[in-house]
């Protein structure tokens, strides 16, 4: 069994959580299936807005499937989360998604 299928059924037994919505858009975007990716990365925000991993993530996917004006203001949230958060590794990885775009 997949990583993928392992955190799906973890869901589907009603373990949801920010961390796991994480994981799973994290494996879906290893395995280059961004537009699953994004839904998972979405509700990891909407569980945990400050997850600033989670929006640096969000915005490759949407990098990669074209979608950059989604992809900008992504990555401008994050970028203020990162900030707030005192992480720098992200805080730098997203200023360069953003002179990408």
């Amino acid at each position: 069994m997949s990583l993928t299928e392992n955190l799906e059924n973890m869901l589907a037994a009603g373990n949801d959580s920010a961390m796991l919505r994480f994981g799973l858009g994290s494996a879906y975007f290893s395995n280059k299936q961004y537009q699953q990716a994004i839904p998972h990365l979405q509700k990891c925000i909407d569980m945990d807005d400050s997850h600033s991993a989670a929006y640096k993530l969000l915005g490759k996917a949407q990098m990669k499937l074209g979608l950059s004006e989604q992809a900008n203001t992504t990555l401008a949230v994050g970028l203020e989360k990162s900030i707030q958060n005192g992480d720098k590794q992200t805080e730098r990885e997203i200023q360069v998604f953003l002179k990408k775009l």
